[in-house]
């Protein structure tokens, strides 16, 4: 990843060539995304503009729509001064600042014709996708927009809206809340992806530390470090208490993990996933250090600015990041996992220092 000041940025010739003639195959001081990754604009609560130029004092060229999405080009990392480190988007047109941009693509899978009795976890592999349910008096009604790479438990196969077989989730949040998606937008996680890492390390070797100051985590066996990544930990100044329950600051102290979801729905059950409700079925990889609160390790699908304060408290993380701490910490368990039989695993886990 190159990162550059905008101060040298702008000094770079090849800006007259970014504008609206630009081809996938130019040449740009960034680095160039994967083959097929989508961007999604992921906060309806905000306008999220392109720019002509990647600043924010560039000429607007159009603003984007909550759930829209757009081809990524190139990612760039750009320090102002003494503002965070800001990730940019090369998109047609000009730049698209990547605070609220989940990285998406589109997968299909093939559909099963069975469910184990507890269920099957299972992720959406496509953007999104809508999940109905069904109403006696109405009939079929959008119920949530799942997004990619969150995780829900399918708890059977039924007719859906169109009279094919959808996949049944159960929430959650509350058995009683159930709904339905189309089967091939989502797939089953396998069992040797639940299965704990790291069983050689007596528990009491690992520990975590989260430092507030650098919005990074890293994990250790004995002194040696094995894992470190950015984090957005909590805006605000007071700290999630019980005293505070609506306080947005992550707590400093020493934890330890109480319990773990590799699904977990958060906030109320209004039907939307975005955060300007707070109302986010299908948190990846949840393990939980203060239960009472409800701050956690947890994966994020509405924003992509890691390295900066976002959350309401917990530690947000993206989600590959959040299923290694999720696999590695104790407790442990083996697989299968299930909705209806077990819906976490709980225990005095590993330590987790933060300052």
């Amino acid at each position: 990843m190159n990162s550059i000041t905008r101060k040298n940025f702008l000094k770079l010739s090849m800006l007259g060539l970014l504008g609206a003639g630009f081809t996938p195959g130019s040449s740009l001081p960034g680095t160039k995304m994967t083959r097929g990754i989508i961007g999604r604009i992921a906060a309806d609560d905000k306008v999220i503009h392109i720019y002509k130029e990647p600043d924010y004092d560039s000429e607007i060229v159009r603003k984007t729509s909550f759930d829209e999405l757009v081809h990524l080009y190139y990612e760039l990392e750009i320090q102002d001064g003494d503002h965070p480190l800001a990730y940019w988007y090369r998109v047609w047109g000009g730049y698209l600042p990547g605070v609220y941009v989940q990285h998406t693509r589109y997968r299909l899978n093939k559909p099963v014709d069975s469910i184990f009795e507890c269920g099957n976890l299972a992720e959406i592999t496509v953007p999104y996708t809508e999940a109905y349910k069904f109403n006696e008096y109405l009939g079929w009604e959008k119920k949530y927009r799942l997004y990619y790479e969150t995780t829900h438990w399918i708890t059977g196969i039924k007719s859906g809206p169109d009279g094919k077989p959808w996949y049944e989730l159960t929430s959650q949040l509350a058995i009683n809340q159930i709904y339905y998606v189309r089967q091939e937008h989502m797939r089953l996680v396998q069992d040797n992806e639940y299965l704990p890492t790291s069983i050689h390390v007596p528990p009491e070797q690992k520990h975590i530390m989260v430092s507030l100051k650098d919005q990074m985590l890293s994990a250790f066996e004995g002194d040696k470090l094995v894992f470190k990544t950015k984090i957005s930990s909590g805006l605000g100044h007071k700290e999630v208490s019980l005293d505070n329950p609506k306080a947005t600051a992550t707590p400093r102290g020493v934890f330890k993990v109480t319990s773990k979801y590799p699904s977990k729905h958060m906030g109320d059950l209004i039907p939307t996933g975005a955060p300007g409700s707070y109302a986010l079925p299908g948190v990846p990889w949840a393990t939980f250090f203060i239960y009472d609160t409800g701050v956690a390790f947890h994966g994020t699908y509405w924003h992509n600015n890691f390295g900066n304060q976002m959350s309401h408290g917990c530690i947000n993380m993206r989600n590959s990041d959040a299923k290694w701490i999720f696999r590695w910490v104790n407790p442990a368990y083996d697989p299968p996992f299930k909705n209806n039989c077990d819906w976490f695993k709980i225990g005095y886990g590993t330590r987790i220092v933060i300052d």
